[in-house]
């Protein structure tokens, strides 16, 4: 069987169905003649397959324009998602499927946006919903807007919001006993709203990863990191986030000392030719240690959820 997939470029979505060798389709209708030597599948039926209504999909059934199969379907994807006054559709079902639960990129959304989506979120999370990249003045007006399903805390210098839902259950395990960890280091003080991003959204996801800050020990210094070997050199140690603007030197010295991977989170801290991050990109991605991997400039979000994923790939959560 072929899998092809195509965009329906009028409503931007995407629709998936297989297709048997020889021409015929499991759903009906869903195929024209496009010319003699070929023929196209045409996406007819499901433009809004992610907004449809039970009902609405159940006519299509009865109408004979989707199969059983593709309702089935159809009817999964929207009780995993919740569409908000058509300006979010939540994924509710992210952390099932990929093992990373979804979080909530607060930048250029108001105020109401983000209650409205954490409180949504937090109806039917299992765990803590993370928000990154909110301002103290955002969070003041998130703050009195409220939500009903969980209770609020501002990480000021994470410039994160994390969410406690009211339905969550409380794991046995503390992260202290945790067998696995993930060092989060950065370079200067500067860096530090990068390295906390990183790592309370580690600190948030897993309560069987324990996380160890190793901040300040930036390679002007280099007796810092020296000083620092044991802990980046612990047997529980899985992965190691290094948070470094400037020349972004760090993470290269760190991957030359350690035997696990090493994420390198460059960041905007810098003088003027420093580019806004790009100078300690550019020095991280051509490291000459092995075994570094480098995301995008103060992504401590992203950072954290790669070093999470390689942590998580030996232990259970």
């Amino acid at each position: 069987m072929i899998k092809v997939s195509l965009t329906c470029t009028a409503r931007q979505c995407i629709f998936v169905t297989r297709i048997i060798k020889g021409g015929a389709t499991v759903g009906q209708n869903l195929f024209a003649k496009n010319n003699a030597s070929s023929r196209v599948p045409r996406c007819h039926l499901s433009c809004q397959r992610f907004s449809s209504s039970l009902s609405s999909i159940l006519q299509q059934v009865e109408k004979g324009s989707i199969s059983a199969s593709d309702a089935e379907n159809m009817i999964e994807e929207n009780k995993n998602s919740d569409s908000l006054a058509s300006f979010s559709n939540i994924d509710h079902n992210r952390g099932d499927r990929t093992g990373f639960p979804e979080a909530v990129f607060g930048e250029g959304k108001t105020p109401t946006q983000i209650a409205s989506i954490l409180d949504s979120m937090a109806s039917r999370a299992k765990g803590y919903v993370l928000t990154t990249r909110i301002s103290n003045d955002i969070w003041k007006n998130v703050e009195k807007i409220g939500i009903q399903h969980g209770e609020m805390t501002y990480h000021e210098t994470a410039r994160m919001i994390v969410v406690k839902p009211d339905t969550m259950i409380e794991q046995s395990r503390s992260p202290e006993e945790s067998e696995h960890t993930v060092v989060v280091a950065c370079a200067g003080t500067t860096d530090l709203f990068v390295a906390e991003e990183a790592a309370l959204t580690l600190q948030y996801s897993s309560r069987n990863i324990r996380v160890e800050r190793i901040y300040d020990v930036g390679v002007a210094g280099l007796h810092r990191i020296v000083h620092a070997l044991p802990k980046l050199r612990h047997p529980s140690v899985r992965a190691i986030v290094v948070c470094a603007g400037m020349d972004g030197a760090l993470p290269s010295v760190v991957g030359g000392l350690v035997k696990v991977p090493v994420v390198a989170v460059p960041t905007s801290v810098g003088y003027g030719a420093a580019l806004g991050g790009i100078g300690a990109l550019l020095s991280m991605i051509n490291s000459c240690s092995p075994g570094v991997g480098v995301v995008n400039i103060n992504n401590g979000f992203g950072g954290a959820a790669l070093a999470f994923k390689i942590a998580n790939n030996n232990v259970s959560d």
